[in-house]
């Protein structure tokens, strides 16, 4: 499993155009065959700071995501709402077993 961390700095005056985008942005990535989940979280120390947590089942899944229309529609969108580039953080994991 694939897990992704992409931190976004978002303009406060885009904050609403930011997440208008990413309204269309996260069903659509959800539904991608290779997704596990997709979930968009608020900073509660950083104003105007989110990070995007992503896990997919193998590379192939994020390649297929990655060039896929709604991702390459919000990347052509995205320098409008970003303070700052975002960093992604990348993990290699597996489900604990309990």
């Amino acid at each position: 499993m694939i897990i992704i961390h992409a931190h976004l700095q978002v303009k406060p005056d885009q904050e609403e155009a930011f997440l208008n985008a990413v309204k269309a942005l996260i069903p659509a990535s959800r539904a991608e065959e290779g997704n596990v989940t997709y979930t968009l979280m608020k900073s509660t120390e950083q104003e105007h700071r989110y990070t995007m947590v992503e896990l997919w089942k193998d590379e192939a899944a994020i390649a297929a995501y990655n060039a896929s229309s709604h991702f390459q529609a919000f990347m052509q969108q995205a320098p409008a709402f970003m303070a700052a580039p975002m960093q992604a953080e990348v993990f290699a994991g597996e489900p604990v077993k309990r």
